[in-house]
C-alpha cells in the first residue's frame, strides 16, 4: 500500500485537503504533518517531517505545500535522499519524476488553483523515474 507524507503552512491548508481526499480516495495512507488554519506559522515545522519520512524512507513520497514552494523545497532539499521539485504545471511533475526521481513534489499555493494542484499530485503519483541516462545525473546530486 503506498504511503505519502504531506506538509503544509498557512497558505496551503484548502489544497493540502484537496489532496488528502484524492489520495484516500486511492486508498493511500497519509501522514499529514500540515497545519489545518490560515494562522501565520513557519514552513520549516511542517516541512521537516515530511522530509525525514521520505529520507528514511517511512513514506513513498512526500507532497509539501507553502505559498511560492520555495521555502518548502528548499527546506526539504537540505535532506540527503530527497530530491524535492517546485512544480506548477503538470508536465513540469511528469519531468521532475521522470527525468529526476522526484521523491517530494513541492505546490507553490499563491501560483496554482486546486485543480492544478490535485492534478499534478494526480500525475506526480502515476509517473515512475525513467532511469538510463537520467540514473546517472541523478546519483551526481547529493554531496557527501
Amino acid at each position: 500500500m503506498m504511503k505519502i507524507a504531506i506538509g503544509n503552512d498557512h497558505a496551503g491548508p484548502d489544497y493540502k485537503k484537496a489532496i488528502i481526499d484524492l489520495l484516500v480516495s486511492k486508498k493511500i495512507v497519509v501522514n499529514n504533518y500540515g497545519t489545518d488554519t490560515f494562522d501565520s506559522v513557519d514552513y520549516p515545522d511542517f516541512i521537516h517531517p515530511v522530509a525525514e519520512d521520505v529520507a528514511s524512507n517511512k513514506v513513498d513520497l512526500g507532497i509539501i505545500i507553502c505559498g511560492s514552494g520555495n521555502g518548502a523545497a528548499m527546506t526539504a532539499n537540505k535532506y540527503q535522499k530527497v530530491r524535492a521539485a517546485l512544480c506548477w504545471t503538470k508536465e513540469l511533475a511528469e519531468l521532475a519524476r521522470l527525468h529526476n526521481d522526484a521523491n517530494i513534489l513541492s505546490i507553490p499555493a499563491r501560483f496554482t488553483s486546486i485543480p492544478q494542484a490535485v492534478a499534478m499530485v494526480e500525475i506526480f503519483l502515476k509517473t515512475k523515474f525513467e532511469g538510463g541516462r537520467h540514473q546517472t545525473r541523478v546519483d551526481k546530486i547529493p554531496c557527501y
